[in-house]
């Protein structure tokens, strides 16, 4: 649509007026009052829009690429120093000796327990029920490395992603590690992992325990290798020590543990139990900062 102007010149001032004379693009007129002649306006020039150069180009993509890496590594780097936090600030148990209160254990969610009570050699322990994750370890013993290594693994992939619903659980504590008798022993996932022995077989058992927040309904394992397993509760009597576990030094407390249960009053071992190994720490722990537990599982005499 095209815009006429009228112009008219008076004493001290210029009065312009402005009227549609139609549809007509280019009919683009003014018409001066004092002299009746009509001009043509001529329309400015419209902008041209500055093209990126390539080198400009890059540089605008590499800057969006800078700033979107540094909100991950960012992200990254907090969720870094919170599970590491979980390690370098660890929790304490309540110390009974010397070798016990120089212990750590890392601060993540581990099996519920109450102590009913102390001896002087073990403790007294009521253990909530938990839900485990357990594989039969393929070494002859259960503190074999390349066997135990491949059984934390399988468990570790696992809970961090190899299911059925792709889920990533938190890590526990402790790695539990049993001898369990010929029918079978239900174990407990987080932690500690918790390693088995099958008797008939010469077998061990590792596993994980799960997350309390998931219970029974905890995603389904991927590698049939692996099971879900719930422990019931149970009474157990347990015995702390620093340092590696071996299977002689195992074997040794083991026997000494259920020498001195002879003598107590008030519990005896559970026929047919086993011996359970917890292991509470990473592997880059100092030995003396280590805490592992064998514990029994035990009843009352009265029974």
């Amino acid at each position: 649509m095209a815009t006429m102007l009228f112009t008219q010149t008076v004493p001290s001032k210029t009065l312009t007026c402005t009227s549609l004379s139609g549809r007509n693009p280019n009919s683009n007129r003014v018409i001066s009052m004092a002299t009746g002649r009509a001009t043509t306006a001529v329309p400015s020039p419209p902008q041209r829009r500055r093209t990126m150069s390539a080198l400009e180009a890059r540089i605008s993509l590499v800057a969006a690429l800078a700033s979107q890496a540094s909100s991950v590594s960012q992200r990254l780097l907090l969720e870094l120093a919170t599970e590491t936090a979980k390690y370098v600030f660890p929790k304490k148990f309540e110390a009974r000796t010397l070798e016990e209160a120089l212990m750590s254990v890392p601060d993540l969610e581990t099996v519920k327990f109450k102590v009913l009570s102390r001896r002087d050699e073990y403790e007294i322990r009521e253990i909530e029920p938990y839900f485990i994750a357990e594989t039969t370890m393929s070494g002859k013993t259960g503190f074999d490395f390349n066997g135990a290594s491949q059984s934390f693994n399988v468990l570790a992939e696992y809970l961090f992603g190899k299911n059925t619903t792709k889920e990533k659980m938190e890590m526990t504590t402790p790695v539990f590690t049993r001898k369990a008798q010929s029918d079978g022993v239900k174990m407990e996932m987080t932690t500690p992992v918790i390693t088995t022995r099958l008797e008939d077989q010469d077998k061990w058992q590792m596993s994980f325990v799960i997350p309390s927040k998931y219970g029974a309904n905890s995603p389904l394992p991927k590698d049939p290798s692996v099971r879900i397993t719930e422990v019931p509760r149970k009474i157990v009597a347990a015995v702390a020590f620093s340092g590696f576990v071996t299977d002689e030094e195992v074997k040794r407390r083991e026997s000494k543990l259920r020498e001195d249960l002879k003598k107590d009053g008030q519990f005896q071992v559970k026929e047919g139990t086993s011996v359970e190994v917890a292991q509470y720490n990473p592997p880059f722990t100092l030995p003396f900062q280590r805490r592992n537990e064998i514990s029994l599982e035990v009843e009352s005499k009265e029974q």
